[in-house]
């Protein structure tokens, strides 16, 4: 048994080169009833890899690199500090359809901050990987909440996702909202009532 699970592991890291992921988009475009050949898809194959290399770049980074760099001198700031409407670009798991919406985020410094764009940064390496929006969402949470040593976190996703609006039941004006907290955002709700009236505004 333990040598079909090392097996399967081998199997799972295999690298798979650009010229097989591009066959692989060829054999898609004839099962769809394509013809990879014409004129307009010769290259689309290669477009797609390179596409996907994009898509899918949060698998080859660090989502806490970006974090170790903060800022003590901050004159002992202790309330939270509340980034809003960060653009959210992923692909749900199940079909690797986009998931479209905004990511809100709020953490409580302790003695030390980090730079705002590090904060829509750890939600790009995050995103870009197949995702399902509740494990997204708690993902970023616990990585800045870790990597800040912070004294609170609170992330809001609100998404669309287009398997469900453009494919299955095609409800295409349906969002999902989810929330994770942290620290005081989750032991003292007037820091989450708060979080909640700043991004709702």
């Amino acid at each position: 048994m333990k040598l079909v699970k090392d097996l399967d592991k081998t199997q799972a890291k295999k690298e798979v080169s650009d010229k097989e992921a591009e066959e692989a988009f060829k054999t898609i475009l004839s099962w769809i009833g394509e013809n990879p050949s014409r004129e307009g898809l010769i290259d689309t194959p290669k477009r797609v890899v390179k596409a996907f290399k994009e898509y899918f770049k949060g698998y080859h980074q660090d989502a806490t690199a970006d974090l170790m760099k903060t800022f003590g001198d901050v004159e002992g700031y202790d309330d939270m500090v509340v980034e809003k409407n960060i653009t959210l670009e992923s692909h749900c798991e199940h079909h690797m359809a986009p998931i479209i919406g905004v990511v809100h985020i709020a953490y409580i410094p302790n003695k030390k901050v980090v730079g705002l764009s590090k904060l829509a940064r750890t939600v790009e390496v995050f995103s870009k990987r197949l995702q399902t929006q509740e494990r997204l969402t708690m993902q970023i949470a616990k990585t800045l909440m870790t990597a800040l040593d912070a004294k609170g976190v609170a992330v809001t996703i609100d998404a669309a996702h287009q398997c469900m609006t453009m494919r299955g039941i095609k409800k295409e004006k349906a969002t999902t909202v989810t929330n994770y907290y942290l620290g005081s955002f989750k032991e003292d709700l007037s820091y989450q009532n708060r979080y909640l009236r700043y991004i709702a505004k």
